[in-house]
């Protein structure tokens, strides 16, 4: 007998970055690998991540995850010091760093992390290229959700009659 095949639902996501796509546009996407250490690892087994004000800075041809918390589990090694808010490796090709560096150094972009997800037994971030949201830009994004909330409740109000 064979195993039935895992659907990929959300058992995959780890952890969304909401507020990125509320502050920002977000353009580019790309998928990136993370250099972890083994304690982390175990943490975002257990979804014990926070994303919110991280962001990707470029120095000296590499890429970082600066300011994602991963909170170390009670059960973690005492030997080593469990930082939560290192700043993690991201593993590009030269192609991609590039293509990040001259979008960030456009006026008003930045680099940001929208979500960690799990790839086969691999630990991958999606970050994108984001230029940033004004305050009526957020505004006129409300009031379209809004609308468009009211547009569905009058359809389904008039299918009942």
């Amino acid at each position: 007998m064979s195993k039935p095949k895992k659907s990929k639902g959300d058992d995959t996501i780890i952890v969304i970055n909401k507020k990125a796509s509320h502050d920002y546009f977000l353009e580019n996407r790309l998928e990136a690998g993370l250099m972890l250490l083994g304690w982390e690892v175990k943490s975002l087994r257990q979804k014990k991540v926070q994303l919110i004000d991280s962001h990707i800075f470029i120095k000296n041809g590499e890429a970082f995850l600066f300011g994602a918390n991963i909170v170390p589990l009670a059960s973690t090694n005492t030997h080593s010091v469990a930082d939560p808010t290192r700043s993690r490796k991201l593993l590009l090709h030269q192609k991609e760093l590039a293509r990040l560096f001259a979008g960030v150094q456009q006026k008003g972009y930045t680099c940001v992390c929208t979500k960690l997800y799990w790839k086969d037994h691999l630990i991958k971030a999606e970050i994108a290229l984001a230029k940033g949201k004004h305050d009526y830009d957020k505004r006129s994004v409300e009031k379209e959700r809004e609308w468009n909330l009211d547009k569905r409740r009058a359809m389904s109000h008039a299918a009942r009659k």
